[in-house]
């Protein structure tokens, strides 16, 4: 094969535009140190800064993170607590470093159930970055797709009984519409960290025809060059979306 050649080939695999991540093993890291877990997700954190900053360079555009889930309510009283602190406290202390860096923020799941003060200081980190275009940052907070399908369904519902939708003209497109993601693009890969292999209700539409990675490395250890690695070899795979190549 030419030199051109292997230059166009390389040219023709594309890195994910969009990554999602589940973030896991917060807890086992913090155990294993002799600490409480919420030491744990302290520091997972502090990793998710390093994530997005790494993001432009691998010509990632929107990076999507698990952060709490509509199963998480189901944890000991004290760490849910902790974890809205946290949340709160995360908000403040990173909304002026988001903005230098041209991320653009916004939070997808169900806000009725979150802290009044915490869904403050969503709409206003959401609102603050809202001109950003350099990294899209998605958090997933009381956030569970069963649950944000069921929350999309009944939209689209309202909008048939309303006379807003026609019945015939709902679609494989249509519900995406409704979708709490429904500005973004659907995530081309998917990482789990901590090895476990499961998908744990995140993203279950728009995760259709996602690479998948299950890493071992718990997220606190989870670097940029890790991150790097993964989104390098996915422009190696053959995606065909169903098809065969001829």
């Amino acid at each position: 094969m030419s030199k051109n050649s292997d230059t166009a080939q390389a040219t023709d695999r594309k890195g994910p535009q969009h990554v999602a991540i589940i973030m896991d093993g917060n807890g086992r890291w913090a155990q294993s140190r002799g600490r409480p877990r919420l030491f744990g997700h302290r520091a997972g954190a502090r990793r998710v800064r390093e994530i997005v900053e790494a993001c432009p360079d691998l010509g990632v555009k929107c990076v999507t993170i698990f952060a709490f889930s509509t199963e998480n309510w189901k944890r000991t009283q004290t760490e849910v607590s902790g974890l809205m602190s946290l949340f709160r406290r995360y908000i403040k202390k990173e909304t002026r470093a988001l903005h230098d860096e041209g991320v653009r923020v916004r939070f997808i799941g169900d806000r009725v159930r979150l802290d009044a003060k915490l869904v403050k200081l969503m709409d206003e980190l959401e609102d603050y970055t809202a001109g950003n275009t350099r990294v899209n940052l998605t958090i997933a907070l009381n956030y569970g797709g069963r649950d944000e399908v069921a929350r999309a369904t009944k939209r689209l519902a309202q909008d048939v009984a309303d006379g807003r939708l026609d019945p015939a003209d709902v679609g494989e497109e249509t519900l995406p519409k409704y979708l709490d993601t429904c500005v973004l693009p659907d995530p081309d890969l998917v990482i789990r960290t901590s090895g476990e292999a499961r998908i744990s209700n995140f993203l279950l539409w728009q995760s259709a025809y996602a690479e998948y990675e299950f890493i071992d490395t718990l997220w606190p250890d989870f670097t940029d060059e890790i991150f790097t690695k993964l989104v390098k070899s996915y422009a190696g795979r053959d995606r065909r979306f169903g098809a065969v190549k001829t």
